[in-house]
């Protein structure tokens, strides 16, 4: 046998085992591969670098490192309800939106369920700042625990490692409620903005990422005196519930939520530099699942009739405790308020769980913003659809208009 057929045959050999390779992957990981982004900076990726990574971002440990929150065996039903009219050209409003995932319950049905961009109900995608939100749930699982005495504790308490930095003067109240007057710079397009910076930040050894970032921050307001929104301080929220129950977030959320409450499916925590889930950020789950999020906070929190919060908390934390700087919308334990009493959590790229108690109305929606991060137009049209939502199921069957699409009976 000659050096070239030796040859020949052991690149066909590598091709055979690379092509098998490639098809043994899932989807996800294959178009994550097949459009891997260049930097760590997810701010800066393009449009179909996002498309791809926010379904896979826990698949490439290069890219980005989760912890599992496992699921329990007995998720809770979703049962389909009848189809939801809405006033207003939904394909039109998706496209804009690039939604990957939308998801209306009412009353504890499922009133309409859509997809795009090549995203089903079985997929993850990645929460972005609806975690914030989620992360509050768990400072209020906290406080019922006994691991969190007060709100009003001092932040360095529980991190002593704040212990003479500006956050030492701020309580965890203030801290969840955004109002600490620590300066941060949350501008998405700028790449010398604290929220990108932090991003690239090398820590002292030994010393948590988060931590060695903040802690270095000047005062910019006396605690308590104003809103401020910052990333920053959501993830030293996360960081402060890790350390006060001795769990990592993931296990506490699976304790407290996952498990209990009935999520479908598994979902990831994305974890910072030093190995810690980041609390303002980056939890990879089902629609449905937050749907179903949703849907527990309005039933009070509650597992098996008991709240997991308490007694008052959750009131607190869905109603305004801070004005900011928009005038339709209030700001309470890391929930936005709207004047009407529903509330949200928000993501930057177009991830939201709006939640309105009088109408028993949860709509969970995923997607991937065709221009900037936090675009206003988008967040704008956004906000136009859950007033449409609201409308919808005000009316009278068959006055709202153009018909949604029905809502399918799913096996999960």
């Amino acid at each position: 046998m000659t050096i070239k057929k030796i040859t020949l045959g052991v690149l066909a050999s590598v091709l055979l085992a690379g092509t098998a390779f490639w098809f043994s992957l899932d989807k996800e990981t294959r178009g994550l591969l097949a459009t891997v982004p260049t930097n760590r900076d997810l701010l800066f990726w393009s449009t179909p670098q996002r498309d791809a990574a926010f379904r896979a971002l826990d698949r490439i440990p290069l890219l980005a490192k989760a912890r599992a929150i496992p699921a329990g065996t007995q998720p809770r039903a979703l049962p389909p309800g009848p189809s939801l009219t809405l006033p207003l050209d939904l394909d039109a409003f998706l496209a804009s939106q690039r939604s990957a995932g939308l998801v209306i319950l009412q009353g504890g049905q499922v009133r309409l369920e859509r997809y795009g961009l090549d995203f089903d109900a079985e997929g993850r995608w990645t929460s972005f700042s609806v975690a914030k939100s989620v992360t509050s749930l768990l400072v209020g699982a906290a406080v019922k625990d006994g691991f969190i005495r007060s709100m009003d504790d001092k932040v360095s308490e529980y991190l002593p490692q704040m212990k003479g930095s500006a956050y030492d003067e701020v309580s965890i109240r203030q801290l969840v409620t955004m109002t600490s007057g620590v300066r941060w710079t949350e501008d998405y397009g700028d790449p010398q903005s604290d929220v990108a910076r932090f991003n690239n930040h090398v820590p002292e050894p030994g010393v948590d990422a988060l931590v060695s970032y903040l802690r270095k921050l000047p005062r910019q307001a006396p605690a308590g005196s104003r809103f401020h929104y910052s990333t920053g301080e959501t993830n030293l929220v996360g960081l402060l519930v890790a350390t006060a129950t001795s769990k990592p977030l993931a296990t506490y959320l699976s304790e407290k939520i996952w498990v209990p409450a009935g999520m479908g499916q598994q979902a990831t925590w994305i974890l910072n530099k030093t190995g810690q889930e980041i609390g303002g950020c980056c939890i990879q789950a089902a629609v449905r699942d937050y749907a179903r999020i949703g849907q527990f906070i309005l039933e009070g929190a509650r597992v098996n009739g008991q709240a997991i919060v308490p007694e008052g908390w959750l009131q607190e934390a869905t109603r305004q405790q801070v004005s900011t700087n928009r005038p339709d919308q209030g700001y309470g334990y890391m929930w936005w308020i709207y004047p009407d009493g529903s509330f949200a959590a928000r993501g930057i790229f177009g991830q939201g769980l709006f939640i309105d108690p009088k109408r028993q109305l949860v709509i969970a929606s995923n997607g991937n913003w065709p221009k900037a991060a936090s675009d206003p137009e988008a967040m704008a049209a956004r906000d136009a659809f859950y007033r449409a939502v609201q409308a919808a199921v005000d009316a009278p069957a068959g006055t709202s208009g153009q018909p949604g699409q029905p809502a399918a009976p799913l096996s999960r």
